[in-house]
């Protein structure tokens, strides 16, 4: 019975006030942390991709592969393939006539741009010239 009395709309106003701490409060900051996983998870799975193609057509010279790396895509699912590079021995010094020793190496990079709405200065500290702007390095043995 007294629930029915009191009929002020008051948990209308208290639903309105919680609605936007859940949303601007926790929503929000939760989407931007799943958008920028997410770009990291497909840059990743870009890097390993384009591992995946190199895997299965090395350089037949590794000491003459620049006509293979001009044949190669320069970037997958929109991610530029940068800085690819055959490299030798334990050292990871480039391939060359002079340096051909085993194990050999692909390296290479790519970089993802993070956009976040509301937590641009938790997600964006990079050292890069952007601060959203993150590379992202790969290397796989093929030899």
């Amino acid at each position: 019975m007294s629930f029915i009395a009191d009929q002020r709309g008051a948990a209308a106003l208290e639903m309105l006030v919680v609605y936007l701490f859940l949303v601007v409060g926790l929503m929000l900051p939760l989407a931007d942390v799943a958008a920028a996983g997410f770009r990291y998870v497909a840059a990743w799975e870009a890097l390993r991709a384009f591992g995946q193609k190199i895997q299965y057509d090395p350089p037949k010279d590794i000491t003459d592969w620049a006509a293979w790396k001009s044949a190669l895509p320069t970037s997958v699912s929109g991610y530029p393939i940068n800085n690819l590079q055959v490299v030798c021995s334990d050292s990871m010094a480039a391939c060359s006539a002079g340096n051909s020793a085993s194990p050999k190496h692909y390296t290479y990079s790519t970089t993802v741009t993070m956009a976040p709405i509301l937590l641009r200065s938790v997600i964006c500290q990079s050292g890069n010239g952007d601060p959203c702007s993150y590379t992202l390095s790969y290397g796989e043995r093929f030899q």
